[in-house]
């Protein structure tokens, strides 16, 4: 499935797809969600100045532990008041069908996100007022877990463990978690917040796909404090410790490294019109028959034994 939701932010997608494949939708980065005292895309929908257009790229790869190859690239593109998002995986993975990267398109004045699969030429389409309601569910449901990094991640406030410094860098250490963010200045005050309501979404949409990961509330809340600074995340870092850490057990690392630009290359405007005429052509399917990938899956064994 698709993998930018880390592409924004990595670290994001981070969280929720610890314990699955890191390229993907699994690898949504960056999502965000909440309400019940929570600010996240209720307030967001809610905000019209928040949806004013702006033009630029966001470059991201993700990376686990000390490897040098990243396990997902993405390209996520801002024009008109909405967000593209592309999934380009590395070479060696069968994910997906080699030069039809998966696409997302976050259109935050219709209030939905749309997941094209190229390769199967098949679309879904989630409203946002469903992930409101997972939002609320899933907070509700970790505030109540009995394992204290669960509970600890379902919020609401993470403002204790939250520190930065003078050089745009943000940590919230928990219980057995540790996030690191390095930030630059965004190109406006618009450009931030459409970055941070893009990776807010991306989370929640990763949190519908792949339930039972780590809640993305802390996410959210260093999400929120880089768009009060008008910035956008260079870098996210996520450090999480197995319950066996105490018995020497090795820390899982998980870095998104984003590159920005604040414009759009002639080849990103062809890219964006081609994915427009995809999403035209795609056959629309619930989201249960996006996400099962089984046949895709078996017919890649199938094509790689021959």
């Amino acid at each position: 499935m698709h993998a930018s939701l880390i592409s924004v932010m990595a670290a994001d997608r981070l969280s929720a797809g610890w314990n699955r494949p890191a390229a993907g939708w699994a690898i949504l980065l960056a999502a965000g969600w909440l309400w019940g005292g929570l600010p996240g895309i209720v307030a967001l929908a809610a905000d019209a100045d928040l949806l004013r257009p702006c033009v630029m790229r966001v470059e991201s790869e993700v990376f686990t532990d000390d490897d040098e190859e990243p396990v997902a690239r993405s390209l996520t593109l801002f024009r008109d008041g909405i967000a593209w998002d592309f999934l380009d995986k590395p070479a060696g993975t069968t994910d997906a069908p080699a030069g039809k990267p998966e696409i997302v398109l976050h259109d935050p004045a219709r209030e939905r996100v749309v997941l094209i699969d190229p390769g199967r030429n098949i679309k879904t389409q989630i409203e946002t007022i469903r992930l409101e309601r997972l939002s609320v569910s899933l907070s509700a449901w970790a505030r109540k877990s009995d394992d204290r990094l669960v509970q600890w991640a379902g919020g609401p406030d993470f403002g204790a463990g939250m520190e930065e410094d003078e050089d745009q860098n943000i940590s919230l250490q928990g219980p057995r978690v540790r996030y690191a963010v390095e930030y630059t200045k965004a190109p406006s005050a618009e450009a931030a917040n459409a970055y941070r309501r893009f990776a807010d979404t991306a989370l929640l949409v990763k949190a519908l796909l792949h339930p039972g990961g780590l809640p993305p509330f802390p996410r959210l809340a260093i999400n929120r404090r880089v768009s009060a600074a008008e910035g956008i995340p260079t870098q996210v870092t996520l450090e999480l410790a197995s319950p066996a850490a105490a018995f020497g057990g090795r820390p899982r690392l998980m870095r998104s490294v984003h590159k920005l630009h604040p414009r759009l290359l002639t080849e990103d405007v062809k890219r964006i019109e081609d994915a427009e005429a995809r999403v035209a052509m795609a056959t629309a399917v619930d989201l249960a028959a996006f996400a099962d990938r089984s046949e895709v899956v078996q017919a890649s064994a199938t094509e790689a034994a021959k």
